[in-house]
């Protein structure tokens, strides 16, 4: 048994179709994600699956559509930055995985160190 989680293994069925523009690195963060609807905060705890630079795959106990513009709170750290939802989340058995994506790439949101490019994950 691999012992990954069923959003893990999810994850990794996902990644001939994503075209990734930086590593990508399996880590389990507790984030809040906040969507502004109707002029009402909507906070939604998860976790994510996989972070890069680019943004992270969040766990998620309710999907959230694709094109949302939110907020990501890393709960370790406190940071904040916004971004996307970039496409329609899939549902797993623990849950719905969202891929966000940062409006701006931050290299140091994580506060991890990635791998190089070219180093296999």
């Amino acid at each position: 048994m691999s012992g990954k989680t069923e959003a893990e293994t999810e994850v990794s069925a996902v990644r001939g179709e994503d075209r990734r523009r930086s590593q990508r690195v399996i880590i389990r963060v507790p984030v809040t994600l906040t969507i502004v609807k109707s002029g009402q905060d909507i906070t939604v705890s998860a976790h994510t699956v996989a972070v890069n630079v680019h943004g992270a795959m969040a766990l998620s106990p309710r999907p959230i559509a694709a094109e949302t513009k939110l907020e990501i709170l890393n709960e370790r750290t406190g940071q904040r930055t916004t971004a996307r939802v970039t496409r329609t989340p899939r549902e797993t058995g623990e849950g719905y995985l969202v891929p966000l994506e940062f409006d701006v790439a931050d290299p140091s949101f994580w506060q991890i160190s990635f791998p190089p490019e070219g180093s296999k994950t």
